[in-house]
């Protein structure tokens, strides 16, 4: 009778600890459109990772969405023109350069076959906001100096890295970044994944009847193309 006392009494302080394992330690699911508050994973630190770049993320990396995320993530949302509710869905994620399940976008491929489709529409965004009215062939070297500085160790390696990076482009600054592309954009963003580069491997661009910053007036000009001069980042 006692060795059954025994059995009992250890099975309950056996499920009594593993109930406290769980209370202690809550491991909160996100589904597959959606990462918020309490999620938790390979995901949620990839989206700290950006959003520390850009400044927006102050805190740890540490895979688990909380507080602080949520409004790293609300700050970018107000920043960027999309819906501010500190969710993570197919919208935000989009922006972010990321894809649900984890996995993140492409660095810039030369190919648009290895390209998400969602690097493609930001890349065209980016020439739609920044280039828009200028010839095709200065549309693709816009979108050729993204990809440049993809590759380049000096810059961020991806596309989305590379265009929100803080004060990087007048697009982002301003809110044009959310305007719908045209499929003029579209096509110099395809050409330019696919390998076109008019501007010759230039880092920077600038309209010197506008441009207000004197360091980049500085950079020796390689190609000029439209309204836009084109430089590698050499004085």
């Amino acid at each position: 009778m006692k060795s059954i006392y025994r059995k009992i009494t250890l099975i309950l302080l056996a499920v009594a600890f593993v109930g406290s394992m769980f209370l202690t330690f809550p491991k909160l699911s996100f589904s597959a459109t959606a990462v918020k508050y309490g999620s938790q994973g390979n995901v949620v630190s990839t989206i700290q990772r950006r959003l520390k770049t850009w400044g927006y993320y102050k805190g740890s990396i540490d895979g688990y969405f909380g507080s602080q995320t949520e409004s790293a993530v609300k700050e970018f949302q107000r920043k960027n023109g999309a819906k501010v509710d500190g969710i993570v869905g197919p919208e935000t994620a989009a922006l972010i350069g990321i894809n649900l399940n984890g996995s993140s976008s492409s660095s810039g491929s030369s190919s648009s076959s290895g390209t998400s489709s969602n690097d493609l529409y930001l890349l065209a965004k980016v020439v739609y906001g920044e280039a828009r009215g200028e010839p095709y062939t200065g549309q693709v070297a816009v979108a050729a100096v993204v990809l440049n500085r993809v590759k380049s160790p000096d810059f961020p390696n991806t596309i989305s890295g590379v265009v929100y990076q803080p004060w990087a482009f007048t697009c982002v600054n301003d809110g044009q970044i959310n305007l719908s592309p045209n499929q003029s954009a579209i096509n110099a963003a395809r050409d330019a994944l696919n390998g076109w580069d008019p501007s010759y491997g230039a880092l920077y661009y600038y309209n010197p009847k506008t441009a207000t910053n004197q360091w980049i007036r500085q950079l020796k000009i390689h190609t000029t193309i439209g309204n836009h001069v084109f430089a590698r980042g050499d004085k």
